[in-house]
């Protein structure tokens, strides 16, 4: 980690123990509300619960609860009350919508573990074969997966009923801005075309805004924070950026034991990441690798052009400014002691290791 960065015991314990006390409660919510939904349908149905189930698996498989744990901060940075449960629902419908996009991702990503578990499309892949069902199985898993992620949506917007016009209004933005993003990763990879602004636009509006700046609007809007929208705009859209570099990094270089998916997706999807961009626009080696039509790399070569040609030092160099500038953009708006915590949380996001 760059010497540059705060280290983390600048920040003040207070007031993550203010945040954690909050996430400890939305945990409690989303597990209650799974739990009453479970025995309802397995009264009416119980061969219903299989779908449920999706969305109970992915809840319970773990995560690092990112999103609701930037609402809650920002709620409490602008002053809001702990004891409303409004920001509790909130703060629970991100993790749950979180829960939506991995199960639609791990479908159209054809991806088989998701934190060291088989994703639920191969799961329910497996148990069509093993029951003998008729028809395709891989198609029935990936309609199985695609119902729960749908039902993962519809429990979320249920948590939002209470939620004020406003904080309606960021949660339709943020829902809108996560599935166009998620056409155009698609159309991306499809197209490939090396276009770095692109891809920093699509990572925006995919994993930028909705990991980190919608939830921060939401929390704010919630408190009634309103002259803190800007410095939290400004912060999210640069954690969330680096959030997201992060993420093609550790696609590329990190340990699949410790991300708990398989390493190199994005190389296998074609997906056109600010990473490869950049290689595929200023590194003729890598573009050599890629000539041809319908020519798939080695994924061991592409990997050592990375490194031996800078590519990855030059995005981990963009992280480093980004976490800065994020740093910057709350370092007079807020308390100290939030300011302080809100740049550990982007240090957090910006160096994770999974």
């Amino acid at each position: 980690m760059p010497s540059t960065l705060s280290p983390r015991n600048m920040t003040d314990a207070s007031a993550r123990q203010r945040r954690d006390r909050l996430l400890a409660r939305v945990e409690q919510r989303i597990e209650e509300f799974l739990a009453a939904e479970r025995r309802r349908w397995a009264a009416v149905e119980p061969v219903s619960v299989e779908l449920l189930d999706c969305v109970v698996g992915m809840f319970g498989s773990g995560g690092k609860r990112m999103r609701p744990a930037f609402c809650i901060a920002s709620y409490l940075a602008a002053g809001g009350d702990p004891d409303n449960p409004v920001i509790v629902d909130v703060a629970a419908a991100l993790e749950l919508l979180h829960s939506f996009a991995l199960l639609h991702d791990d479908v159209m990503d054809d991806s088989e573990r998701r934190r060291n578990r088989p994703t639920a499309h191969v799961l329910h892949e497996e148990l069509h074969g093993q029951r003998g069902w008729r028809g395709e199985g891989r198609r029935y898993g990936e309609a199985v997966a695609v119902l729960g992620g749908d039902l993962a949506l519809v429990y979320a917007e249920r948590l939002l009923a209470d939620c004020p016009p406003e904080v309606r209004r960021i949660w339709g933005e943020l829902c809108t801005e996560l599935m166009v993003g998620q056409f155009l990763d698609v159309r991306s990879a499809a197209q490939f075309d090396a276009d770095p602004e692109r891809s920093r636009w699509i990572a925006l509006l995919k994993s930028g805004r909705y990991t980190v700046s919608r939830p921060l609007t939401l929390g704010a809007a919630l408190a009634g924070g309103e002259r803190f929208l800007e410095a939290f705009e400004e912060y999210g859209l640069a954690v969330g950026e680096a959030f997201q570099l992060r993420d093609d990094l550790l696609d590329v270089f990190g340990d699949p034991d410790v991300t708990g998916k398989p390493g190199r997706l994005d190389f296998q999807q074609h997906k056109m990441t600010l990473l490869m961009s950049l290689a595929l626009r200023d590194e003729p080696a890598v573009q050599e690798l890629f000539s041809g039509e319908g020519r798939a790399p080695d994924p061991d070569v592409l990997h050592r052009l990375l490194i031996a040609t800078g590519v990855r030092d030059r995005v981990e160099a963009v992280i480093e400014e980004r976490v800065v500038a994020a740093g910057r953009a709350i370092g007079e708006a807020l308390t100290p002691e939030w300011a302080a915590e809100l740049l550990s949380m982007a240090t957090e996001a910006a160096y994770r290791t999974g």
